[in-house]
């Protein structure tokens, strides 16, 4: 009898084995295709990239099993994690007009507590950006933004809000004129400006939306993004988004911004958040986004500010043909 409990032992521990190991990283990717929009199933959506890692890692230590058929199992896993990560990694890229201008986007979340303005300086002197767009600037930062954007003439600010439990302000600047745009005070923290740039006259959004459920209510995402897409109804001119949307673009509130107002994002690998680990680890909540009449010709994360959120670098040009929208 205990020789043949030993002998099912021996056969079924290696399978116990790799779906231990492999199959807890299924369940992002499981959430992600479902496309459920309950706020169970989307907060596990939005580790989809963790998990390819995870599964990534779960693969190569059952490699050691020396099983084919449970390498087979891993490796499928394994092909699952990577398509669900797909969407947010390599979004829809657009045709660029060779022959029009290119502008490099810097936009990050500093980080209400974050006092570093000689990190926030020099990432923003290494990205030697066009435009930035900057949210939750707690009070020094604030204050020392004429130092943080010295080469950056035209500057719009939000309200200054830097009290305990505040998102802190958004901040807008570029080497080109700038004229603010109307926005109402309502739930959304966002900061709406019209620049005039070698493309031609771009709308630039800042915006910060709140932590998802369970960290806050959960409506309140699914507010903001559909006051966003109220906010940009009637804009004609090319548009660009950038801040921190606390989601990954594939998960629920990714899809409502889409949806709503048919803006594309940039590859969200690696992620912005949290620095505490390496970005090809992170989760990539903050976002830039863009219309149809321009394209993303390359992303990159930017030089540490001393935030918990790494900055994002882009650079962005006309689409071949221009779309009406």
């Amino acid at each position: 009898m205990l020789a043949r409990l030993k002998a099912i032992f021996l056969s079924v521990w290696p399978v116990l084995v790799c779906l231990i190991l492999a199959g807890p990283w299924l369940i992002p990717a499981l959430a992600h295709f479902s496309g459920i929009g309950h706020r169970w199933v989307d907060i596990m959506a939005q580790f989809t990239a963790p998990a390819l890692i995870g599964a990534l890692v779960a693969t190569v230590l059952v490699a050691f099993l020396k099983r084919p058929p449970l390498m087979i199992v891993a490796l499928v896993g394994l092909m699952v994690c990577v398509i669900a990560v797909l969407p947010q990694a390599e979004p829809a890229r657009g045709a660029p007009d060779r022959s029009a201008p290119v502008l490099t986007v810097y936009s990050a979340n500093l980080n209400a507590e974050n006092g570093d303005v000689e990190s926030i300086s020099a990432s923003i002197r290494d990205a030697d950006p066009d435009i930035i767009i900057l949210v939750e600037l707690g009070s020094e930062a604030f204050n020392a933004r004429d130092r943080i954007l010295a080469d950056y003439p035209y500057q719009q600010a939000s309200d200054r809000v830097v009290g305990p439990g505040h998102r802190g302000s958004v901040v807008i600047a570029s080497r080109y004129p700038l004229s603010p745009v109307d926005m109402p005070r309502d739930q959304l923290s966002a900061l709406h400006a019209r620049a005039e740039t070698p493309l031609g006259a771009l709308h630039l959004v800042g915006v910060h939306m709140t932590r998802p459920w369970p960290f806050q209510y959960q409506w309140g995402q699914i507010i903001q993004a559909d006051l966003l897409a109220g906010r940009l109804e009637g804009v004609t001119d090319p548009i660009l988004v950038a801040g921190d949307f606390n989601t990954v673009s594939s998960a629920r509130i990714g899809r409502q911004i889409k949806a709503q107002t048919g803006l594309t994002p940039a590859g969200a690998w690696p992620g912005t958040w949290p620095t505490e680990l390496p970005s090809w680890l992170g989760i990539g909540i903050d976002h830039q986004w863009r219309s149809d009449e321009l394209v993303f010709l390359s992303r990159r994360i930017g030089k540490r500010t001393g935030s918990d959120h790494y900055p994002i670098v882009t650079r962005v040009t006309l689409a071949r043909s221009q779309p009406s929208r």
